[in-house]
């Protein structure tokens, strides 16, 4: 009596299980949902838009170039080195010939732009796990150097 139970409730079990599986409970019917974006994206994004600030004053002002292109290639090398930590895929992190300079790009806004991704970067450190602490940490700092040397 026992087996013919058993072999009954083995068939409901299975039965359920397909019937659950067809209307999309345990089945993936859908579209897997889009991974999280790395934390260090914003680093990243940042890295990108300083150097090409740096491009549009370096263009609009050629005579600042020997004292900005170190600085703007300092923003590429930190793009580089996180989009291999992260493992995205970037566009280029090489200089841009084209990027036209805009009315408020000055080294004033460029010290502004340091200190602010500075900031970002301090708290992505201080949150960042320690296979990463140091990387962030490093640019931290390197934009902090950045914003004195604008003064």
């Amino acid at each position: 009596m026992q087996i013919h139970s058993r072999r009954v409730f083995l068939g409901a079990v299975a039965a359920g299980s397909t019937a659950l599986a067809g209307c999309g409970l345990l089945g993936d019917d859908g579209p897997e949902p889009a991974p999280q974006p790395d934390a260090l994206q914003p680093l990243l994004d940042e890295a990108l838009a300083l150097a090409g600030a740096y491009d549009r004053v370096i263009l609009a002002t050629p005579n600042l170039a020997a004292r900005l292109t170190p600085l703007a290639e300092d923003h590429r090398a930190h793009a580089t080195e996180l989009t291999k930590v992260i493992g995205a895929a970037v566009a280029s992190v090489a200089p841009s010939a084209s990027a036209p300079a805009g009315a408020t790009d000055t080294t004033a806004t460029l010290r502004k732009a340091e200190q602010s991704a500075q900031k970002t970067a301090a708290a992505a450190c201080k949150a960042a796990p320690r296979e990463r602490a140091a990387l962030v940490g490093s640019i931290a700092a390197c934009r902090a150097t950045h914003a004195e040397a604008l003064r």
